[in-house]
C-alpha cells in the first residue's frame, strides 16, 4: 500500500522546489519532509527527487506526484457527490500547466479563472515558447500545455483552439529612422528588432518570408508581451505582436506594419493529459476562452 503523507511530502518538494518550501506549506519541519521522501524513496528502491536549486522528480518521482494529483482531484469529486463520507473537504490541488505569453496576455487568463471557478484546482503557469511547451508535457512536468504541436503527446489528446495572427510592427519614427529606404535585406540588417527569448523563432520566419531568405538582425532580448508592444510603440525595435496586443494601436497609428497585410499564423493546439479527473472542465474553459480571441480552425481533434 502506498503511504500518502509519505507521497503528499515528495509532491510538495517538487511542487515548491525545496525541502524548506515544502515543509512550510504543509505546516512541518525540513527534517520531517526529508525523512519522508527519504523513506519514499527506500520503499520505492528509487531517488525520486534531484537534491538541486530548485528540486526537481525524477521520473520515478513525476510518476508518483500524477498519482498524487490524480488521487486529489478524486477524492473532491467524491466529496461532491457523497457529502456524507466526511465533513472535511479536500485540499485543493496545484496542477502545472504550460502556456506560451502571448496566450498569457490574450486570452488564458479568462480560461484560468474558469478552470478555478469549476474545478478544486490552483494553476502553476509555466511559461515556454509555443514550440516548446510540449516538451515540458511529454516529460511529464506538466499536466496540460498550450502549443504549437499538433500530433497527440503520447498519453494526451489534442484539440484545435483556433490561430493567432503576428504582425511585424513598428512605430512610425522608428520606420522613418531605420526603413526609409524600404523593407529590404540592407534595412532589415541594420534595424534593431526585438525578441522574447532565445527560442522566440517569430522574428526569423517572417524574415524568412518576406525576403526568402534568412537573415540575421540585431535584436534587443525582452522577455514580457506587454512590454514587447511598449517596446515597439517606444521605438526600440520592431517586433512580431499578436494582433488582439496590437489592433487598437495599429488602429490609432502608433504603430505600424512593416508590410500591410504580411503576417504570420500560428496554430494553437490543447493538450491534456487523459486520465486526469479534471481534464473535461480544463478543456472546456480553455476551447470558450480561446473562441474568444483566436481566428477558429477547422481542424478535428486528436
Amino acid at each position: 500500500m502506498l503511504d500518502y503523507p509519505l507521497l503528499q511530502a515528495l509532491a510538495a518538494v517538487v511542487r515548491e522546489g525545496s525541502f524548506e518550501r515544502a515543509a512550510r506549506a504543509l505546516h512541518l519541519t525540513p527534517s520531517a519532509v526529508s525523512q519522508r521522501v527519504k523513506l519514499l524513496e527506500e520503499r520505492t528502491g528509487q531517488v525520486l527527487v534531484v537534491r538541486a536549486n530548485p528540486a526537481k522528480a525524477t521520473p520515478a518521482g513525476q510518476r508518483l506526484c500524477r498519482h498524487v494529483e490524480e488521487v486529489a482531484l478524486l477524492e473532491h469529486r467524491l466529496a461532491h457527490d457523497l457529502p456524507g463520507l466526511g465533513p472535511e473537504a479536500p485540499g485543493r490541488v496545484t496542477l502545472p500547466v504550460a502556456v506560451n505569453a502571448d496566450s498569457l496576455a490574450t486570452w488564458f487568463v479568462p480560461a484560468a479563472a474558469r478552470m478555478a471557478a469549476e474545478s478544486p484546482v490552483l494553476l502553476d503557469l509555466r511559461l515556454e515558447d509555443q514550440d516548446h511547451t510540449a516538451e515540458h508535457l511529454r516529460c511529464g512536468e506538466v499536466v496540460a500545455a498550450v502549443t504549437a504541436l499538433a500530433h497527440p503527446v503520447p498519453g494526451c489528446r489534442s484539440v484545435p483552439l483556433g490561430c493567432m495572427d503576428y504582425c511585424a510592427t513598428a512605430s512610425p519614427a522608428f520606420v522613418r529612422t531605420h526603413l526609409a529606404d524600404g523593407v529590404n535585406a540592407h534595412t532589415l540588417a541594420q534595424a534593431p528588432c526585438l525578441t522574447f527569448s532565445r527560442r522566440d523563432r517569430l522574428q526569423a520566419l517572417w524574415l524568412e518570408s518576406v525576403l526568402g531568405e534568412a537573415l540575421h538582425v540585431p535584436t534587443h532580448w525582452l522577455p514580457s508581451a506587454q512590454a514587447f508592444v511598449e517596446a515597439s510603440q517606444a521605438g526600440l525595435g520592431w517586433g512580431m505582436n499578436p494582433e488582439p496586443l496590437v489592433a487598437d494601436a495599429l488602429a490609432a497609428g502608433t504603430l505600424v506594419e512593416l508590410v500591410p497585410g504580411h503576417r504570420l499564423t500560428v496554430a494553437l493546439y490543447w493538450q491534456c493529459r487523459q486520465g486526469l479527473p479534471v481534464a473535461p472542465v480544463l478543456t472546456r474553459a480553455v476551447c470558450a476562452a480561446a473562441a474568444q480571441v483566436l481566428r477558429p480552425s477547422d481542424e478535428p481533434s486528436r
